[in-house]
C-alpha cells in the first residue's frame, strides 16, 4: 500500500476519461474555449501523470470559431480497442458529437467523425461479441440513450433506446457502460456539476436494460459533506494490471472558508472495490480525500510532483502545456530567430475579446509567483504587453506596459462582468525592457514589476481573488484560471515566463 496525494492532475482538468493499454494509463480532460483540445495524460502508477499529447491540434478538428464561453468541447471519453485509441466528445458550439482515433498516441489524430445524435458526454462501449455501442444523454428526451455505432464513421447502426432517466437526482449525464461479471454496469453523474454533484451505477444483464439502481446509491458523494473537496463527480472506472479497481472523478478545491473556487475542477483518484453482492464501493463510504493510499500498480515518484512550470523559449516548438483562447491566429505567435524569445505580433484584440493574442497555463495552486520579461519599441499610441491572471473575456487582471502621448506607462486594469477599470497607472523610465510579477493567493492577487534585474520588485496594486472565481460568473462556467502573457496592437518579445509553487 502506498499512499499519495489528491488531486492527481491540478489545474483546470474536468471531466477525466481513463484507458489501460498493457501497463500505461492514459487519462483525457475537457478543455471547452481552449486550443488545442483534450489534453493526454499517461502515467504508469495512476499518480504521476506526464502531458504528451492532445487530441485536437488542428483547426480541422476543433472549431471553436463561434464558441461562447465555456461552450466548445464538452466530456471527453477515451477507449482503447485492437490497436486503435478512441476519443468520443462533443463539440456544443460546432456539430455536436463526434470521434476521433489513432493508433499512435503520441501521434496525430484522425479528423472528426460526425454522429447524428444531439446531446452531451457520449462514450463508447465495445462489447464482447463484437458490437460497439454509442452512450449519452439525449437532447430530446433527457435520458440516457444508447445505440450501435461504426466507431471508425461515426454511423449509427441501430435505433436509439433510452436506457435509463438516472437515479432520481436532477441532471443524469456522463454515462458510462462497463460488462463486469456478466452484468453490464451504467456509472452516471448526477446532481448538476456543483455542489451537489455525485456520482451513481445501476446495472443490467443487457446493455438496454432493465437496469437496478445500486442501493448505497450515490456511490460517490460530497454534497453536505464537510470536506476540503467538493462537487465530486464524473467518474470513470478502470482495472489495474494486478486486479485492483480505481476510480478517477472530477472535483473542486474551495478557497478556504468560501464556496467559491477560481482553479477550476481538478481530476481526483480513489481506490474502490466489489462488495458481495457486486456493487462498488469507492474511497471511504462514497468520500475522498486529499491524501489517500492503495495498492497503486507501480511506485510512486519519491519526490513530490511539482507544479512550477518554467519556458525560455529556446525550443523549436512551445511547450505542450501552452494553451490558446479559441482558435489562435497562428501568424501571431513565433519562436525568433533571436534565439529565447516569443514574439507576440498583435492586432487591436484585447483579452475582452473572443480571440486575443494569449498563451497561458493552467494555475495549478491556490498560491503560484508568475513571471515575464517584455521587450518592445514603442512606435504608435496603445501599444500593450504583459501578464495576466485569465479567467475568460470577462473575467481577467493584467499588468502591462503601454504609451500615451509619447509617454511610458505601467498598468494594472481589471476586467470583470461587463466592468473594465484601469486601477493603477505609473508613468516610468522605460529603457526596451520589463519585468511582471503576479502572486497569486486565496484573498488576492498581487501584481508588481521591475525594470533591471537588479531592482526591488515594486507593488503596483491587488485584485481580489473571488474575481476570478466560477460561481461569481455572471453566465454558467466550468473552467478554471490561467496565468500567462499577452500583447494588443503591438510586436513584443517574451525572454521567459515562469510559475512557481510560493
Amino acid at each position: 500500500m502506498a499512499k499519495y496525494q489528491n488531486p492527481i492532475i491540478k489545474g483546470f482538468n474536468p471531466d477525466p476519461s481513463i484507458c489501460r493499454v498493457g501497463d500505461d494509463y492514459y487519462l483525457v480532460t475537457s478543455t471547452f474555449e481552449f486550443f488545442p483540445g483534450v489534453p493526454i495524460y499517461h502515467s504508469k502508477n495512476l499518480v504521476d501523470w506526464e502531458l504528451i499529447n492532445y487530441c485536437l491540434t488542428r483547426d480541422s478538428q476543433l472549431n471553436l470559431t463561434n464558441a461562447y464561453c465555456s461552450g466548445g468541447i464538452y466530456a471527453p471519453t477515451i477507449r482503447y480497442h485492437n490497436g486503435i485509441f478512441y476519443m468520443i466528445t462533443t463539440n456544443v458550439t460546432d456539430k455536436g458529437n463526434f470521434i476521433v482515433y489513432t493508433e499512435d498516441i503520441y501521434g496525430e489524430w484522425s479528423d472528426p467523425q460526425w454522429i447524428d445524435q444531439r446531446g452531451i458526454d457520449p462514450s463508447l462501449f465495445f462489447d464482447d461479441d463484437g458490437k460497439v455501442y454509442f452512450c449519452g444523454t439525449d437532447d430530446e428526451s433527457g435520458g440516457i440513450v444508447l445505440f450501435e455505432i461504426n466507431p471508425l464513421t461515426g454511423e449509427r447502426l441501430s435505433e436509439k433506446v433510452i436506457i435509463s432517466y438516472g437515479t432520481g437526482r436532477k441532471h443524469p449525464e456522463a454515462p458510462h457502460i462497463y460488462k463486469i461479471n456478466n452484468y453490464y454496469y451504467l456509472l452516471l453523474a448526477e446532481g448538476g456539476t456543483e455542489y451537489g454533484h455525485m456520482a451513481t451505477i445501476l446495472r443490467s444483464e443487457s446493455p438496454y436494460g432493465p437496469y437496478e439502481a445500486c442501493p448505497h446509491n450515490p456511490i460517490l458523494s460530497h454534497k453536505d459533506f464537510n470536506s476540503p473537496i467538493q462537487a465530486t463527480g464524473h467518474a470513470d472506472i478502470i482495472e489495474d494490471g494486478n486486479g485492483n479497481w480505481w476510480l478517477v472523478c472530477l472535483g473542486i478545491r474551495p478557497l478556504p472558508g468560501r464556496l467559491l473556487h477560481n482553479l477550476g475542477r481538478e481530476t481526483f483518484l480513489t481506490p474502490m472495490y466489489w462488495d458481495d453482492n457486486g456493487w462498488p464501493v469507492v474511497g471511504s463510504h462514497g468520500k475522498i480525500a486529499l491524501e489517500m493510499e492503495g495498492d497503486l500498480p507501480a511506485p510512486v515518484s519519491v519526490s513530490k510532483p511539482s507544479v512550477d512550470f518554467e519556458d525560455d523559449f529556446t525550443g523549436k516548438t512551445l511547450r505542450k502545456e501552452w494553451n490558446f483562447v479559441r482558435n489562435p491566429r497562428w501568424e501571431n505567435y513565433s519562436l525568433t530567430t533571436r534565439k529565447g524569445y516569443l514574439k507576440l505580433s498583435a492586432g487591436k484584440e484585447t483579452l475582452s475579446d473572443s480571440r486575443p493574442t494569449f498563451i497561458g497555463i493552467r494555475q495549478k495552486e491556490f498560491e503560484i509567483c508568475a513571471r515575464t520579461k517584455v521587450l518592445m519599441d514603442f512606435t504608435g499610441e496603445g501599444q500593450k504587453a504583459g501578464l495576466t491572471a485569465y479567467y475568460n473575456q470577462y473575467y481577467h487582471y493584467e499588468i502591462y506596459v503601454t504609451n500615451e502621448q509619447g509617454q511610458v506607462y505601467v498598468v494594472l486594469s481589471k476586467k470583470v462582468h461587463d466592468i473594465e477599470h484601469i486601477a493603477e497607472k505609473v508613468e516610468i523610465d522605460f529603457h526596451g525592457e520589463i519585468e511582471f510579477q503576479i502572486e497569486t493567493g486565496k484573498e488576492d492577487y498581487g501584481f508588481g514589476y521591475r525594470l533591471t534585474e537588479d531592482d526591488e520588485w515594486i507593488e503596483l496594486g491587488t485584485a481580489k481573488t473571488a474575481g476570478l472565481c466560477t460561481e461569481g460568473t455572471m453566465m454558467m462556467t466550468f473552467t478554471g484560471t490561467y496565468l500567462g502573457i499577452f500583447a494588443s496592437n503591438t510586436e513584443a518579445y517574451f525572454e521567459y515566463f515562469s510559475a512557481r509553487k510560493k
